[in-house]
C-alpha cells in the first residue's frame, strides 16, 4: 500500500509515523509513506494557502488551488508508476486504474472513523490523506475531489495532521506482515463488535491482587469462554452503544 498525507505540518506526521508498528512496516516495505508539504503546491511568492471566507465569519478558509494540484499530481505519479510496471492496453483499463487512489479528507464534519472503515481502507492500493486547518477547506475540494470525509471523534483539534496519524496507524496494524503475531488485529477491540477482554501477565499476585484462576489453569475452552464473558462485560460497562 502507498500512503501519500498532505498537511501543512509534516513534521507533526513524521515522529509518531516514524516510530515501533508503523517504521517497521515500512522497513518491509508493506507502506511506501510520504509526508507532503502543501505551500509545495502554491505558486504565489509568499505560498499562502488560505483566504477569508466569503460571506463573512471569523477565522480563515484553505484555498481549493494548492489542494487540487497536490492531490492530481500525486494521483498521476502513482498512476505513471502503475502504468510503467503494469501497461495498460486501453483508455477503459487506465479509467480502472486511475480509481486506485482514494482521497481521504481528515475534517471534524466527516464521517466518525471507526474499525469497520479502518479496515475498508487498509484494501485500497494508495490512499491520499489531506489534513485540513483553520476554518476548514473550500467546499468545492469536498464536492468534487474528495472521496471521503473522516474524523476521528466529536471534537475539534487543531489541524488534521494530528488525526491523520490515527488513521494511518488504525489501517496499517490490519495489512499483512505488520503485526508481530497475525492473531493481534482479530482480538482487538472493536474487531468483533466487543472491546477486548482483560489481560494480565506476570507476577501471578501484586499486591495481594491475583490473576484470576481461569487463565492459569490452563484450560483452553474454560479460558476463550471467560474472555468471551469479560469482552461483554467490558463493553456493557464501558461502551454500551455497541450492544
Amino acid at each position: 500500500m502507498k500512503i501519500d498525507i498532505v498537511t501543512l505540518f509534516p513534521e507533526i506526521c513524521r515522529a509518531p509515523l516514524g516510530e515501533s508498528i508503523m517504521k517497521r512496516a515500512q522497513e518491509k516495505g508493506i507502506i511506501e509513506l510520504h509526508i507532503h508539504n502543501l505551500r509545495d503546491w502554491t505558486t504565489d511568492k509568499h505560498h499562502v494557502v488560505d483566504d477569508a471566507p466569503f460571506g463573512g465569519g471569523q477565522g480563515m478558509v484553505m484555498k481549493p488551488e494548492p489542494i487540487f494540484a497536490a492531490v492530481e499530481d500525486l494521483r498521476d505519479m502513482t498512476q505513471k508508476t502503475s502504468n510503467a510496471q503494469h501497461p495498460t492496453p486501453n483508455i477503459q483499463q487506465s479509467k480502472i486504474e486511475n480509481r486506485k487512489s482514494k482521497i481521504i479528507l481528515m475534517s471534524p464534519a466527516g464521517r466518525r472513523f471507526d474499525q469497520q472503515i479502518a479496515r475498508q481502507l487498509s484494501q485500497e492500493s494508495h490512499l491520499i490523506i489531506v489534513c485540513g486547518h483553520y476554518e476548514g477547506v473550500d467546499h468545492r475540494v469536498i464536492e468534487h475531489l474528495v472521496d471521503l470525509e473522516v474524523s476521528i471523534g466529536d471534537y475539534v483539534l487543531t489541524n488534521g495532521a494530528i488525526a491523520a496519524v490515527v488513521v494511518v496507524d488504525a489501517i496499517v496494524r490490519l495489512l499483512p506482515g505488520a503485526l508481530g503475531h497475525e492473531q493481534s488485529a482479530v482480538d482487538d477491540s472493536f474487531n468483533r463488535g466487543l472491546l477486548e477482554a482483560p489481560q494480565y501477565t506476570r507476577p501471578a499476585e501484586f499486591r495481594g491482587w491475583k490473576v484470576p484462576q481461569v487463565l492459569l489453569s490452563g484450560n483452553h475452552a474454560e479460558t476463550d469462554k471467560w474472555r468471551k464473558e469479560q469482552a461483554i462485560e467490558r463493553t456493557r460497562e464501558n461502551r454500551p452503544d455497541l450492544l
